[in-house]
């Protein structure tokens, strides 16, 4: 009888010791002050700055409200810290991001993570519910990341059904902006796109962020540049009623062109004769409708390659920049700034002979003389005769408007633009891609790259809509053609730039003459 006493006595002391090591994290004086409270909820109403002690909001470029300190107990933020360096991280790595992400915190048992979950979606979430004047739902949304040398996160809005705020919570080392990792804001324009970053926030020790997420809040984690200090945070949202968002901005779509009149002396000038022989050409083509894709190395006469090559590092050429930051950013050349044997090389790969050399290298359609695949002809045009039928179903004009489509797509057009990829440059996928992707050859053909190694990025990555899993990766090589075929379900992205590149032996950056050729 006193045996079983005694064990249930070992029973509760252990549900208590359990309890007590599980109990809730103390959060910081600012978020326990009712009258406090009561202030940041008045000033993030009126979109005004407020700062009392360890809380300030400020709202430009969007709201945003920083807490230093806000784990009250510093023994407290070390075990959590200690606890978190003690998971399992996996690298995740896309067109937006590259950093390492723990296992799912929902439902982890060590005490410091439940604890703090336990305060933050607990207490917290009431108090900043009451702030905004809105329901926060009881939804954890929680993980841990890990930023180290060359980790980003590009610009993005954080836009997802049922997310209201976004939070994140810092545990680094002492911090300076010249590490990179820093938290990059963005204004918007007039469509609700991403201008320029105008506030960095600094990592900092037991310090939240958190912003509502809106229409307008683009933001993006910098670059890691510090090779030796790990940018530690826990991340996630507060769930609740979306702000209502406007129509997404819908980009004016790239002019395409026909070819330019040129014979197959332009060839003769300027290809490696190994790519005009016609047997050749049928067996790149046996190749490439093998694998919808082919690099054609040492593709142009390599005098007409080096002439090309430093001629595009000469400072006349004026470089824009491409954006908005949550689709691209790379330079692209001014046309009527480049030199000569720049301007020829560009009308190259748009003249007829060029088409006519495409369309032996890959069977496509993309000159009048090239015989037709009659069966690959039936069945895309069925295929298109499907989504015409259905896109102009309710329309009274539909065959006015297939008479049009069906002229446009009996002409082969191309667009282009010779690019500069440095420290920084990248493409995403989005939305608007997705929309208008259409069958398509891709071509790519890059100068300057000889010391180019894939750690730096700035390769090409195919991916299919909606997936994961990369399909196909180009690399940047030195005169080397590259030709890939894409279906409607098949988008690109060019992998972000990182500081690698920056070394004086990577040459500080390539440059590439990029062509889409539409049959």
């Amino acid at each position: 009888m006193s045996s079983k006493r005694a064990q249930n006595e070992s029973r509760a002391t252990e549900k208590k010791r359990k309890k007590k090591s599980c109990e809730e994290a103390a959060l910081s004086s600012s978020v326990e002050e009712k009258e406090l409270q009561g202030a940041v909820k008045e000033a993030w109403r009126s979109r005004s700055h407020y700062s009392h002690g360890d809380l300030e909001l400020d709202c430009h470029p969007f709201p945003h409200c920083i807490i230093k300190n806000f784990l009250s107990s510093e023994t407290f933020a070390e075990n959590l810290q200690r606890e978190l360096l003690g998971l399992n991280f996996h690298e995740k790595s896309n067109d937006l991001y590259k950093f390492k992400q723990s296992d799912d915190l929902r439902k982890r048992t060590e005490p410091h993570i439940a604890g703090l979950r336990t305060a933050l979606f607990g207490r917290f979430r009431s108090w900043l519910g009451e702030v905004l004047g809105v329901e926060l739902e009881p939804t954890v949304d929680i993980s841990c990341a890990r930023y180290e040398y060359t980790d980003v996160l590009l610009c993005h809005d954080d836009e997802l059904e049922g997310r209201r705020v976004a939070f994140i919570l810092y545990l680094v080392p002492p911090w300076q902006s010249s590490d990179g990792g820093t938290l990059d804001l963005y204004t918007t324009d007039s469509n609700f796109q991403p201008q320029s970053i105008v506030k960095s926030l600094v990592p900092s020790w037991n310090t939240l962020v958190l912003f509502e997420v809106s229409p307008v809040s683009f933001h993006k984690v910098s670059e890691v540049l510090s090779q030796d200090k790990c940018r530690l945070s826990l991340s996630g949202w507060f769930h609740g009623p979306s702000l209502e968002r406007p129509s997404r901005h819908i980009e004016p779509p790239v002019p395409r062109s026909p070819h330019l009149p040129r014979d197959e002396t332009v060839l003769l000038e300027w290809v490696n004769p190994v790519y005009l022989d016609i047997s050749y050409q049928e067996q790149i083509q046996e190749e490439f409708e093998e694998s919808s894709e082919i690099q054609l190395k040492d593709f142009l006469k390599e005098e007409k390659f080096r002439e090309v090559s430093e001629a595009l590092r000469l400072s006349q050429i004026q470089w824009t920049k491409r954006g908005p930051a949550n689709k691209r950013n790379y330079e692209v050349a001014s046309l009527d700034t480049v030199p000569q044997c720049v301007t020829a090389c560009w009308e190259l790969l748009r003249s007829e002979s060029f088409f006519l050399l495409l369309s032996n290298f890959t069977g496509l359609r993309l000159h009048y003389l090239c015989p037709a695949d009659e069966d690959d002809d039936e069945d895309k045009e069925k295929q298109e005769q499907k989504e015409d039928e259905e896109a102009t179903a309710s329309s009274t004009e539909s065959s006015a408007a297939n008479a049009t489509k069906q002229k446009e797509l009996s002409t082969p057009v191309c667009c282009g633009e010779v690019r500069r990829w440095s420290h920084g440059g990248y493409t995403l996928l989005h939305d608007g891609e997705a929309a208008r992707a259409e069958y398509a050859l891709d071509l790519i053909l890059p100068f300057g790259c000889a010391d180019w190694q894939s750690e730096f990025g700035g390769y090409t990555c195919y991916v299919a809509n909606e997936e994961d899993e990369e399909l196909l990766t180009v690399y940047p090589e030195d005169n080397s053609l590259a030709l890939v075929y894409r279906d409607k379900e098949t988008l690109k992205f060019v992998k972000h730039v990182n500081h690698k590149s920056s070394s004086e032996s990577a040459g500080r950056g390539f440059y590439d003459f990029s062509y889409v050729y539409y049959e």
